[in-house]
């Protein structure tokens, strides 16, 4: 890595979100430190990548040690700074909350939730280590609206939100910003694997049949280029995401009520 050269964690790195955002940051000349529970997929984005310009290890963001682990890996290869830690990784399972099993349950609230913390708790000696760093949590719009057949997943990504607002706080006595990103629905394979127990409709097949939007995974990307550089906390992607963000905040009672006449529709 370069002496000047900015660097950014990116967990979750094997696709998706993660991905694109490690192309644009490697793009715009930063050093990018590739994680993910994927082998193949690390692979794929590691040959996006220039040599030289990134790193690729294997991590559970579950895993406490392997988190200290990967931490370590990336400050020998960035002379031990940190510009930006993307706490990225996330998975996605609905349906009723009394018909999910308690093995999606806690893959949930682990990998997005608890994995974040992890991450939060790992990276802090390299982020305190390097002027002007950064945390950048992705939440989701979900983090925004609950909605039915997704309460864990909703229950995850508030909780996410939450935690980027205590860490702000908190992390502001090391020079440490923390901010999230919240996406509407892009074009990643999570809307592939969320379909409920027993069905072989994917929340994409719904999203389609609805005629809702589903944005590209560059706009995620470029927000958060945005999340990591900008002076706000909550960096939203899409029209969609900034409206649910304005009813919820201003019309809390209206959103309510349009969620319970959508389920009494389905």
């Amino acid at each position: 890595m370069a002496e000047r050269q900015k660097s950014i964690f990116v967990t979750g790195a094997g696709s998706g979100i993660g991905r694109a955002t490690a192309q644009l940051f490697a793009e715009r000349g930063w050093f990018v430190g590739l994680f993910d529970i994927d082998p193949r997929g690390l692979e794929e984005t590691a040959a996006l990548l220039p040599e030289g310009q990134r790193i690729s290890m294997l991590l559970d963001v579950r895993d406490r040690d392997g988190w200290a682990r990967a931490v370590e890996t990336f400050g020998q290869a960035t002379n031990r700074r940190m510009n930006v830690l993307f706490n990225n990784a996330g998975v996605g399972k609905g349906g009723w909350l009394e018909e999910m099993t308690p093995e999606d349950i806690d893959l949930v609230l682990d990998v997005n939730l608890k994995g974040v913390i992890n991450g939060a708790i790992a990276a802090l000696p390299l982020l305190r280590e390097t002027p002007g760093a950064r945390i950048v949590n992705t939440a989701s719009v979900a983090g925004i609206v609950g909605a039915p057949k997704l309460a864990v997943y909703v229950a995850s990504k508030f909780g996410v939100r939450g935690l980027t607002e205590a860490l702000d706080a908190e992390y502001s006595r090391f020079g440490v910003r923390v901010t999230s990103l919240m996406p509407w629905f892009v074009d990643t394979a999570i809307l592939d694997n969320t379909g409920a127990a027993g069905s072989n409709r994917k929340l994409r097949d719904q999203l389609k049949d609805s005629k809702t939007p589903i944005y590209p995974v560059r706009m995620a990307a470029e927000r958060a280029w945005d999340a990591a550089h900008g002076k706000e906390t909550h960096y939203r992607v899409g029209k969609e995401a900034e409206r649910a963000w304005f009813f919820a905040r201003f019309m809390p009672t209206l959103v309510q009520k349009q969620v319970r006449r959508n389920l009494r529709d389905d």
